[in-house]
């Protein structure tokens, strides 16, 4: 006897899953029943997509085609069971006029309160269900189909409202005392298994297109995320790279002042002892920020530099002068590239002309990477004020293979024009290619070129 009797935490297991079964039907069908929750029209972008040529003024229109449809689909429910009820008698027109309107409204009341529509629903089928026992004949009975075929349609639209395990929930209530309906009345219940199984089947396809929407809703917020967090962390790492840069710009102007400032009392006889302090002091401040400069490198050093970028970390940061190399460089991995230099060259900021190097050499490789087969041209101005770029390529002759990074290069260009505060244009061509044009402000040019000529 002990041997069949079964184990007591299998039993436990049972108990607790009928448990959870019976909190998930109290919550889904008791809990908030008639709560509102409107259902909005549709999104302006879809039916923008959907319907492009059809005018603005119909597509707001077409917003609200999901209710248009739910309340034509009540009205032919309220106009069939009406006239079927109105062919039994005038008797029983007057009577199931009242049954006509509790079998319309849950299919409107579903736009509102989607769950409240299933009870009220539920409650018309149990109406049609007596009143087809008491007056049976024909009206009796085409109400009764109308009355099923709008309490499935109502099913249907609370799944496609809500959460696919309310098709099974719904299914069981209705089919269940659907079931001690026949057996109390003693009608039987051999109609009930197969009106079941279609309820069922439609019910099931309903729940899949429910749940498949809820996932592509969720792949859509993903990849959303997914996409923003991408970009934050791209931003983030050009920024990372362009301070790595500068660190070498921002080196050398302090190991310039550390120097002045050591030297500066020997050129000077008779050195007052505070103004040697005062050089002393200026020393071991360029000193201390060139020790926290350096950990700030360490902190943003990349560990996979770029294939464009210099690997010997001890050589100096390039400037326009080093320009002809790259297009060596470029020229050699098989791109035609014609390099235009106007305006009277002259030297600029380090980190100006560090950035307008970099700011060439992305553009470049995008144009190798992007548009293969395509010619470049570089332009270089140096005009009053600051300094003028433009990278320019035409139609690629042959498909470019898929690249992931697409995107960031212009992004990390752009910061580097914002970071000086200028300015930049990336916009397609009308011969299918690609264009680049940057202006980086310089202020006080002169008074720079001779601060750099005394420190050297």
């Amino acid at each position: 006897m002990n041997e069949k009797t079964p184990p007591r935490s299998t039993l436990h297991s049972e108990a607790r899953i009928a448990h959870g079964a019976l909190h998930r039907l109290r919550q889904d069908l008791f809990v908030d029943a008639f709560a509102f929750r409107p259902l909005p029209p549709l999104d302006d972008a879809k039916v923008a997509r959907w319907v492009p040529f059809l005018p603005e003024r119909v597509r707001r229109w077409v917003r609200w085609l999901p209710h248009s449809a739910v309340g034509f689909f009540a009205a032919c429910v309220f106009l069939a069971t009406f006239a079927s009820a109105y062919e039994g008698g005038p008797v029983a027109g007057v009577i199931f006029t009242g049954f006509s309107l509790l079998v319309a409204v849950p299919p409107v009341l579903t736009l509102f309160r989607p769950v409240g529509a299933f009870w009220l629903s539920l409650f018309g089928s149990g109406v049609a269900a007596s009143g087809t026992a008491v007056f049976g004949g024909y009206a009796g009975s085409a109400w009764m189909g109308v009355g099923f075929i709008a309490h499935l349609a109502v099913m249907t639209l609370v799944v496609l409202r809500t959460r696919p395990r309310l098709a099974v929930e719904m299914w069981l209530v209705t089919f269940a005392l659907g079931a001690v309906w026949s057996v109390f009345t003693g009608i039987g219940t051999g109609a009930l298994p197969p009106v079941a199984v279609f309820s069922g089947v439609v019910l099931i396809s309903a729940a899949a297109i429910r749940a498949w929407r809820e996932e592509r809703r969720q792949v859509v917020e993903t990849q959303t995320v997914t996409a923003e967090e991408r970009s934050r962390r791209t931003l983030l790492e050009e920024r990372a790279t362009i301070a790595r840069e500068l660190h070498d710009v921002v080196a050398h102007h302090m190991s310039v002042i550390a120097i002045q400032a050591e030297a500066a009392p020997y050129r000077v006889e008779n050195t007052p002892p505070e103004l040697a302090t005062s050089f002393a002091t200026i020393r071991e401040n360029a000193v201390a920020a060139l020790t926290e400069l350096r950990r700030i490198l360490g902190v943003v050093r990349s560990e996979d530099p770029d294939a464009f970028r210099d690997h010997d970390p001890e050589a100096p940061q390039p400037t326009l002068a080093s320009l002809d190399s790259l297009l060596d460089s470029v020229r050699g991995a098989g791109l035609t590239v014609e390099a235009v230099v106007t305006g009277s060259p002259r030297p600029l900021p380090q980190g100006v002309e560090l950035s307008a190097y970099r700011i060439v050499q992305e553009a470049l490789s995008n144009v190798l990477r992007h548009a293969p087969g395509a010619e470049a041209r570089v332009e270089v101005s140096y005009v009053l004020g600051g300094l003028g770029l433009r990278i320019v390529n035409g139609a690629p002759s042959r498909l470019a293979k898929p690249s992931p990074g697409a995107g960031h290069g212009v992004l990390g260009m752009r910061e580097r024009v914002q970071m000086l505060g200028g300015e930049m244009t990336v916009y397609d061509t009308e011969d299918g290619g690609f264009e680049v044009a940057a202006f980086i402000p310089v202020a006080n040019t002169a008074g720079e070129t001779m601060a750099g000529g005394s420190a050297a």
